[in-house]
């Protein structure tokens, strides 16, 4: 590698070269550069085959209080404040399914808990009816009065539900009200309200714009039809005020009112809830003062800017929209650790900046969602003042192939070279080739694990200080070690994963047997397995088709990309057939898909045996026996599960009489593009983040608006 400070003396050469230049002409580079000012960044919406994350209700607070109104082509208007730090939830007007109805709290509250139990994504909720609090449990969110009533007849057909309910049937409740006219204040509506309620009707408080300020009015009925509306029209006839209803207008926008128990659980206690409707009805929510808006549905999280609520597919979407350079704020303290140097955070920034603008509007209503299918971004807690210096150091640069802004691709480990966008996704893009990556940075300070062989012939890892040497070796040469801890884990795995179920416990003084030991799984090496026949076919057969049929005996890599990646594998001789190369992550992983497509499969069962006469046999598990002749020479069939083979080198394995396979690996992700622990091994050596982006990014330059 050059000395770092020529190839510093040679960027700053060029650098100058290049400004020479764009002062004698207009440089077509330059001029591409795209500009964003504000970023949409979607929370929750339903996109079909591209995203689909949603919730029910969304609940927002923020310590400076909140102004609510709506969002139009000319832009938003505030219809009311909310006050500071407290809770406003929000929730689409449509067709869902009334469960429950009782008086009493603690029947309502039971039948809530048996709805959540099984999925349901469940209200519970208060009004004054019949001169009393009546608490209701909702259900749903649907688009068609079709799609609630396949779940009305779901809950109607639960037997516990019938029993907590005490045979109440469930009904549909829909978008459809009546409406008074204009009332002079809220507590004027809720007044009303409270006379329809005191006739058995169900009315609630609905606020409109009138020029651009909160209007108030009742709303009475939900219902989910045409007939049912005129059913609710005739009973309010005959109550004081009931005949000057008249059919809600679907067509404006307007904000109903609902008594929300569901985050509390306490008849004492209620947040209000705004069921939004009305023609492309889109909701804002923005912050009265500085502090930033908290999301209790994206993990109590806060985020700068406003929130947009509106409804896509016949599900609620909520997007985040915020300055785009404040955005990249935090989508670098979610990428990459704030504490790493600063000219990796800078290439982080500027390649997050890059990927961002090459997407344009890639989500319909958003340009990104906050998850790890785009970015990550977790608003302000991940924010760090590193990761504000890094995106303010290099504000509007971003990299350049050919004038346009590239799809700038990066993952978190490349596991000692990156990947060929080819091998990956099976198409080629020039500036996206395997280049080699010096990723072990990772693996600092990390323990080592020793695979071990316990008493009991089970085989799993423990931990290096969990073990001492005894200095003795078996027949054949492995070392013997022994436990010094009581209690200690036996995993299946090289890394501490509580989700995944011990190999065993071993407590001081037990001798086990070494069969190797390798570092701690991390971001650059690992290893998954071994896992059964059974496993494998379960986890292939839920992503291949045609699916598999019969055991799985041999699974192996057949082609190989340009980095060493498994662009191919065939199980029992059948190529898996899978959208794309990095799709075999997920069809192999068992208990969660794979860290990267860049492994080894190691078959357990699988066994080379070398006759006498020299000819071979190769054994894949299964009821082919196994005989071990005995150092007396008697012969015997091998009946345990775990056999152990030497090769003739010395070398000693782990194999199992009937088919299992294991997984080594390395790297972290897809791999295509900048490798993550590759950018702080460069920084570390005193590279600039220029040059950083350079490396990973073939023939790219670097630009600003």
């Amino acid at each position: 590698m050059a000395n770092i400070h020529t190839v510093k003396r040679y960027f700053i050469l060029s650098v100058a070269i290049v400004l020479l230049a764009a002062a004698w002409t207009a440089s077509p580079t330059q001029a591409a550069v795209p500009k964003l000012d504000t970023i949409r960044v979607a929370m929750f919406m339903k996109l079909p085959g591209k995203y689909d994350d949603t919730t029910a209700a969304a609940t927002f607070s923020s310590a400076g209080g909140m102004t609510v109104g709506t969002r139009e082509p000319g832009g938003t208007t505030g219809w009311f404040n909310v006050e500071a730090s407290r809770q406003v939830r929000f929730s689409a007007d449509d067709f869902k399914v009334k469960v429950y109805e009782s008086p009493n709290f603690a029947s309502a509250l039971a039948v809530f808990k048996r709805v959540q139990a099984l999925k349901g994504a469940a209200f519970l909720t208060s009004l004054s009816k019949n001169g009393s609090a009546v608490y209701q449990v909702i259900e749903g969110t649907y688009q068609t009065a079709a799609e609630a009533t396949a779940a009305l007849n779901k809950w109607a057909a639960d037997g516990e539900l019938a029993k907590l309910s005490g045979g109440i049937k469930p009904v549909l409740h829909g978008p459809l009200h009546l409406e008074t006219g204009a009332l002079a204040s809220k507590s004027d509506a809720i007044t009303a309200a409270a006379g329809f309620g005191a006739e058995g009707l169900d009315a609630y408080v609905a606020v409109r714009s009138n020029n651009g300020a909160a209007s108030y009015s009742v709303m009475v009925g939900a219902a989910a039809t045409a007939a049912e509306l005129q059913i609710v029209q005739a009973a309010a006839a005959k109550t004081s005020g009931g005949g000057s209803l008249k059919e809600a207008d679907s067509a404006s926008s307007y904000l109903l009112l609902w008594n929300d128990h569901t985050a509390s659980g306490k008849a004492e206690s209620s947040f209000e809830l705004y069921a939004f409707g009305g023609g492309d009805a889109k909701v804002s929510v923005s912050p009265a003062g500085e502090a930033p808006i908290k999301l209790n549905e994206r993990s109590g999280r806060s985020y700068r800017g406003e929130f947009e609520l509106s409804v896509l597919n016949g599900r609620m979407a909520v997007v985040n929209e915020l300055p785009f350079e404040q955005y990249l704020y935090s989508v670098v303290g979610v990428e990459m650790y704030p504490t790493w140097p600063a000219e990796a955070l800078k290439a982080q920034a500027v390649a997050a900046r890059s990927y961002a603008l090459n997407k344009g509007f890639g989500f319909q209503i958003a340009h990104v969602v906050d998850t790890t299918l785009s970015q990550g971004y977790y608003g302000t807690s991940s924010e760090t003042a590193s990761t504000i210096a890094a995106v303010d150091a290099t504000a509007g640069e971003v990299a350049l192939y050919n004038g346009k802004v590239i799809e700038a691709l990066f993952a978190a480990n490349a596991g000692g070279m990156t990947a060929d966008a080819k091998e990956i996704w099976g198409n080629s893009v020039p500036y996206l080739q395997p280049v080699k990556s010096a990723d072990d940075s990772s693996e600092a300070g990390l323990h080592s694990w020793y695979r071990v062989v316990l008493p009991s012939g089970a085989i799993g890892y423990i931990r290096d200080d969990l073990l001492d040497e005894t200095g003795r070796k078996t027949e054949a040469g492995s070392a013997i070690m022994q436990v010094n801890t009581n209690g200690t884990k036996v995993r299946k795995h090289p890394v501490i994963q509580d989700t995944i179920p011990l190999i065993g416990q071993a407590d001081s003084g037990t001798e086990v047997i070494v069969l190797e030991k390798t570092v701690e799984s991390n971001s650059m090496s690992w290893v998954r397995g071994p896992f059964t026949s059974q496993e494998m076919l379960t986890a292939i057969n839920a992503r291949v088709n045609p699916d598999l049929s019969g055991t799985v005996r041999t699974l192996e890599v057949s082609a190989r990309g340009a980095s060493g990646r498994a662009i191919e594998v065939q199980a029992n001789g059948q190529k898996l057939n899978v959208g794309s190369p990095d799709s075999l992550r997920g069809t192999l992983g068992v208990q969660g898909s794979l860290p990267s497509t860049l492994f080894e499969i190691e078959e357990t069962a699988k066994i080379a045996v070398l006759s006498a006469g020299n000819a071979s046999r190769t054994r894949n598990g299964g009821d082919d026996p196994v005989y071990a002749i005995s150092a007396g020479g008697s012969v015997s069939a091998a009946g345990d599960a775990n056999l152990f083979v030497m090769d003739g080198e010395g070398s000693i394995r782990a194999a199992t009489k009937d088919p299992s396979f294991r997984f080594v690996g390395t790297g972290n992700g897809h791999g295509v593009g900048m490798s993550q622990y590759g950018a702080l091994s460069l920084a570390r050596q005193g590279y600039d983040y220029q040059y950083i982006l350079k490396y990973y990014y073939k023939d790219v330059t670097i630009a600003k608006e």
